[in-house]
């Protein structure tokens, strides 16, 4: 059975890189998206995910707030895929891990076909490990 996921992206190219990505594996399945983190407890209201992927700087709620929301009110494992999240963003990671996120990802760029093929086996994991987490 496909792992569910929501994505909440506010760039339209990212999240259609996003969305073709993790599209491509059997297992996991995209349903539901987002660009900004109200539109987001929205959607994961509606398709109740095992997984919520999102970034953080966004209009409206930023994913700081989205994922102390989420984890209010639809407690879940979530991976926080944004520019800000390298090692070195300490505080980012830190406030993000405090309000309940339990990863993050490099938000892709661009890339070779195996570039892709990399990002995707490494994100297809990082969920089906966050899945594993109840």
């Amino acid at each position: 059975m496909a792992i569910k996921v929501v994505l909440i992206e506010d760039s339209a190219v990212a999240l259609e890189i996003l969305k073709r990505l993790l599209d491509s594996s059997p297992e996991v399945e995209v349903v539901g998206t987002a660009q900004d983190g109200e539109q987001g407890l929205a959607v994961i209201a509606q398709s109740m995910p095992d997984v919520i992927c999102t970034d953080l700087q966004m209009p409206k709620m930023d994913g700081l707030e989205f994922t102390k929301r989420v984890m209010s009110d639809f407690p879940r494992p979530i991976l926080v895929i944004s520019n800000t999240v390298h090692p070195s963003d300490v505080d980012n990671i830190f406030n993000l891990m405090s309000a309940g996120a339990l990863d993050f990802f490099p938000k892709p760029t661009s890339g070779t076909a195996m570039d892709y093929e990399k990002l995707k086996s490494a994100l297809v994991t990082k969920i089906k490990v966050l899945a594993s987490k109840k």
